[in-house]
């Protein structure tokens, strides 16, 4: 086995990117041995690229030997997206002021809808993610609408792949899903009501980039709001209109950034 790792062939950067994926979905602190079997690498791989990592500030240590996620890491993860991020946030902000609602942008990451930017209302409303969060698809308002104007191939691949349950209320049927999607297309904007948390609901609209889809900007709402949350419309149409006024002249590729566009996906597992 290549460099002593588990995998044939497996090369240094795959073992970097397997130690610091560990850290996508745990939000605390984990020992050497905990990051070894989550990334399946040998112990003393993992103690020796660990303590590069902790050098370069990617990762750090804790008092108690404790291993997490490092500084310098978050202040080059924040240049991930920042000229759509930059330029689109007086429109969310805009969005925000005239709705009175946490409102939000994201982008196609993948299979994920990938969370760019938000602006947090003052009324209480479960959260379910966070700038920099991912979500599935097909269980946010944003994602739905990424997931409907993306090509045919995408949507495809991504029905073609098993349905994650969120909460009870999360849709997990392809047929009704791929319905679902087109109903999306014809009006114009998606919603989700405690599809992805209990407690809030969202309504979401595209926000195209010379004819393709850019991104998505939406507003969460609380459950008790999800019958009249289509009175928003109006103000989303008009943001993403602004929005793509302010970006029109900057390339698709160049506006996203180093966020990833996902053009293929993983495989079901």
């Amino acid at each position: 086995m290549a460099g002593g790792n588990r995998v044939p062939g497996s090369s240094v950067t795959s073992k970097v990117l397997a130690i610091m994926e560990v850290f996508e979905t745990s939000r605390r602190a984990l020992n050497l041995s905990e990051i070894a079997e989550a990334a399946d690498l040998p112990l003393s791989t993992t103690h020796r690229l660990v303590g590069e990592l902790v050098e370069w500030g990617m990762l750090s240590r804790g008092p108690d030997g404790g291993i997490q996620l490092g500084l310098r890491l978050w202040a080059i993860a924040q240049n991930a997206g920042r000229q759509l991020r930059d330029t689109a946030r007086p429109f969310i902000q805009d969005l925000f002021s005239l709705t009175g609602e946490t409102s939000q942008l994201a982008v196609r990451d993948g299979n994920m809808a990938l969370y760019i930017d938000r602006v947090y209302g003052s009324r209480r409303v479960p959260r379910a993610s966070r700038v920099g969060g991912r979500l599935p698809l097909h269980a946010t308002a944003v994602g739905k609408v990424l997931l409907a104007y993306s090509e045919d191939w995408v949507t495809d691949a991504y029905l073609s792949r098993p349905l994650v349950s969120v909460t009870g209320h999360t849709r997990v049927n392809p047929t009704r899903m791929r319905a679902e999607l087109q109903r999306v297309r014809e009006q114009g904007y998606a919603t989700t009501q405690e599809e992805v948390r209990i407690g809030s609901c969202s309504i979401a609209v595209p926000v195209f980039h010379t004819g393709r889809i850019g991104c998505s900007i939406a507003v969460v709402v609380p459950s008790s709001g999800a019958g009249t949350m289509g009175r928003h419309l109006p103000v989303l149409k008009g943001i993403s209109q602004r929005i793509e006024a302010a970006t029109v002249h900057i390339p698709l590729e160049t506006l996203l950034g180093s966020v990833t566009r996902g053009t293929s996906l993983p495989p079901a597992t």
